[in-house]
């Protein structure tokens, strides 16, 4: 079983920059793929990155170029780095990891809120 815990979410003005912690502990990392989503009031919860473990990234469009995700494989942790955050990235940001190896199970951490606001 893998417990991820979040850290890192706040208040913050817009062109501000915030940085997303995630913990992982209770498996093998190397056997994720971890992501980090978020879900705004009202809407669905979107994918906003991903990385493997050889470190291949995947963003979502609106995010390209002003977040970089990265993991650091030898802590079990993973971050977020939040550049020039806009109004509409404010939401409660989640950390999940996805095991590539059967049986692909799949976990999620208890949220942060990130808020970009004046």
């Amino acid at each position: 079983q893998v417990q991820l815990v979040e850290s890192g979410g706040g208040l913050v003005q817009p062109g501000g920059s915030l940085r997303l912690s995630c913990a992982a502990s209770g498996s093998i990392f190397s056997d994720y793929i971890m992501s980090w989503y978020r879900q705004a009031p009202g809407k669905q919860r979107e994918l906003v990155a991903s990385i493997t473990w050889v470190g291949s990234t995947n963003y979502v469009d609106s995010v390209k170029g002003r977040f970089t995700i990265s993991r650091d494989n030898a802590k079990n942790t993973m971050s977020l780095q939040m550049n020039s955050l806009r109004p509409e990235d404010t939401a409660v940001y989640y950390c999940h990891a996805r095991k590539v190896k059967f049986p692909f199970n799949t976990h999620w951490g208890q949220g942060t809120q990130v808020t970009v606001s004046t």
